[in-house]
């Protein structure tokens, strides 16, 4: 794995996808924190699920764009332009807290998820061009592991943050017009990453000139017809389709299981300290950075199937027991081994999708790829919205969990069987 540090522009990647998963969980976890200290019970739940659907929604709505945008133009471009876009949103967010517009710093996290869906497939489609096909698995180790520090950091250092510059206020039940503005300086933190971001895009190779032949139908577009001609790349290949189906399980177990376990923790675990709460979360991010160096050492130079049921069979047994932990501490080590295995289970089968994805249709394919799995996890996301709404108990939706965990395991078993040149 250190190998690919050698090649030109690898650390600066790498050090990109770092900040752009930064910069997106740091506002998130701002906006959830605020929800968690001003409202409780089934109206949590719903906004925090409102919350993550804002970030979802893109991925589903710009589809084709995005895959359009990504095979039309060199895919360092993207990422440069995308990159300068986030330093604006950033700087509209602060300006949010500071002013107190709460319902503007919510909105604006749909803005956020916007930039994102339009530089995620040619980071994705760039890892190919950047590293070969021999180190897929490798190459996309690093950015999994990059992306899960990402997400560890964010989790750690905004709601420590959150809860040092709230210390002393009586925040129950409190306006969270006043809470974003204690919290406001957090705002700038965003706007240097994004400054960050965007200076080391700079440093990405362009490899590939831009493709002018290729246009976009915004009639068919309009008409759904792009949708359905850029669906077939996907559906008309088993692997990629097999592979893309087992991607969407796993993110939408994670999706529905982080909205729920902070309510599980407040109301069946007696803990209401967002940092606390967090930091158990976050040891699944730590858990998927594990297991991505161990998957980078188990694929020298190949794309490692066999792990692909182990992982899946990992994320079942600790879905099936958090219902069952009994402190934050044991929900963390169930965190730890849900991220392994999620890793071993996730990576191989992203490298997968990208091995099978025709050069000249890596956007699309790719683009295709995040359309499906967002459409899963905003279905999981409504189904933990019914759930509130009708005031039925998390704990049986974590239990339906477990059930959709061992779908999960049945699922990934053609994916490991089938196709297995790819390992040698």
């Amino acid at each position: 794995m250190l190998a690919l540090l050698k090649i030109k522009g690898f650390v600066a990647f790498v050090g990109i996808a770092f900040i752009n998963a930064f910069i997106d969980l740091g506002h998130k976890i701002i906006v959830q924190n605020t929800l968690f200290k001003s409202f409780d019970g089934s109206e949590q739940i719903v906004l925090t699920a409102i919350v993550n659907a804002l970030i979802l929604l893109p991925f589903v709505l710009l589809f084709s764009p995005a895959g359009y945008l990504s095979d039309r133009f060199s895919k360092p471009a993207v990422m440069r332009w995308s990159a300068r876009i986030a330093i604006v949103i950033t700087l509209l967010i602060t300006l949010s807290y500071y002013q107190g517009w709460f319902e503007v710093a919510f909105a604006m996290t749909l803005f956020l998820a916007l930039q994102s869906s339009l530089y995620s497939p040619a980071k994705y489609g760039f890892i190919r061009e950047l590293v070969g096909v021999d180190d897929l698995a490798a190459g996309n180790a690093w950015i999994q592991s990059a992306t899960m520090v990402a997400i560890l950091s964010g989790i750690v250092v905004f709601s420590l943050l959150f809860e040092t510059l709230l210390s002393g206020l009586l925040v129950a039940g409190t306006d969270p017009a006043l809470i974003l503005q204690y919290i406001a300086p957090l705002g700038w933190v965003l706007v240097a990453a994004a400054i960050l971001q965007a200076a080391l895009t700079q440093r990405l190779p362009d490899q590939h000139t831009a493709r002018t032949e290729v246009s976009f139908d915004w009639l068919a577009y309009r008409n759904a017809q792009l949708l359905k001609q850029n669906l077939r790349l996907i559906i008309h290949s088993k692997p990629i389709i097999q592979s893309i189906l087992g991607l969407s399980l796993f993110w939408t177990i994670s999706q529905i299981m982080l909205a729920v376990f902070p309510s599980f923790a407040e109301v069946t675990l007696q803990q209401n300290n967002t940092f606390i709460i967090q930091g158990a979360m976050a040891l699944a991010g730590i858990g998927i950075m594990l297991g991505a160096v161990l998957v980078g050492k188990l694929s020298p130079h190949r794309i490692n199937r066999g792990l692909i049921p182990v992982g899946a069979v990992g994320v079942a047994l600790g879905v099936i027991a958090l219902p069952y932990v009994s402190s934050l501490a044991w929900a963390a080590a169930d965190f730890l081994l849900i991220g392994v295995s999620g890793a071993l289970m996730t990576i191989p089968l992203n490298a997968l999708v990208q091995f099978y994805a025709p050069q000249d249709k890596m956007g699309k394919v790719l683009a295709g790829n995040n359309f499906i799995q967002n459409i899963a996890m905003f279905s999981g996301l409504i189904l933990t919205v019914i759930f509130s709404l009708l005031q039925w108990n998390e704990t049986w939706l974590l239990y339906g969990l477990g059930v959709l965990a061992l779908v999960g395991v049945i699922q990934t078993y053609p994916v490991y069987r089938k196709y297995h040149k790819v390992d040698g």
